[in-house]
């Protein structure tokens, strides 16, 4: 992606994180949002509340969208959906479908907060909200399963569940896009099997929320992840989705930390 948002013109693979705070926006970061280049395809990872206005202010046009992907149901990391979907109800309307991969419930939980915060936009009632109708038309939900994966677009997305949330599924991601492998933890606490589902991976976006607070199970911290680090065989780790504890303690961490705007090439 160049200076003004626009495709490379070239056969790599690059990630931009946009975000990579945590919910609480530690640091003043931004809150998950990630954009993957490759080849003919743009992938939105993950939609943070602020993702509308990331995108702008990274000159990323709206409707390159080809693809967006979600690995769990957090605000932090779905709560900007009901505005992208206002950008493409009357700002710049949608002209082709929206795939949107993501665990169970996933529309609907979307169709929830566009409802609280919109809730003139029924879209039970045909004729009487025509955008927004007309919106929910091009959009194309497939929900993704732990221990499954999906084809779509020229693009392999495998997943794994992570130990975050219950009953809700979250989940860790394997991305196989143009020759490169991008494996993403999503929100997880410390699990073995992260460790298989990554291998290979050029790139692997790990989270990492918590240095001090090892009662946590939910998220990774960092002393666990540090003694686990030779286990992984990975092309590059780097850290994202960082809390208070990781960013006090930014010395005495040894792995490539993510910040907003990095862009990796792979």
């Amino acid at each position: 992606m160049d200076s003004n948002g626009s495709r490379a013109n070239n056969s790599s693979v690059s990630v931009t994180i946009l975000g990579s705070g945590d919910a609480f926006a530690s640091g003043g970061r931004e809150q998950s949002a990630y954009i993957i280049d490759a080849p003919g395809l743009r992938i939105l990872l993950e939609a943070g509340p602020d993702v509308l206005r990331l995108l702008k202010a990274h000159r990323i046009p709206t409707d390159s969208i080809d693809l967006l992907l979600v690995s769990h149901l957090h605000g932090d990391h779905i709560a900007g959906l009901p505005f992208l979907l206002l950008e493409y109800m009357w700002e710049n309307p949608r002209k082709r479908p929206l795939p949107i991969i993501g665990p169970r419930k996933l529309e609907e939980r979307t169709w929830q907060l566009v409802h609280v915060l919109y809730p003139n936009f029924d879209l039970s009632k045909p004729g009487k909200k025509a955008n927004s109708l007309q919106i929910a038309k091009k959009l194309r939900w497939t929900v993704l399963e732990p221990e499954k994966s999906v084809r779509k677009n020229g693009l392999k997305i495998s997943a794994i569940r992570s130990p975050h949330t219950k009953p809700d599924i979250s989940l860790s991601l394997r991305i196989e896009i143009g020759g490169r492998m991008i494996v993403f933890s999503g929100d997880s606490g410390w699990n073995d099997e992260l460790v298989e589902f990554a291998r290979g991976a050029d790139l692997f976006l790990c989270e990492c929320t918590y240095y001090e607070s090892s009662h946590l199970s939910f998220h990774i911290n960092y002393p666990d992840l540090a003694a686990h680090r030779g286990k992984f065989d990975v092309g590059r780790m780097v850290l994202t989705h960082l809390g208070r504890e990781v960013l006090n303690h930014q010395s005495d961490v040894d792995i490539e930390l993510a910040f907003d705007g990095m862009k990796i090439e792979l």
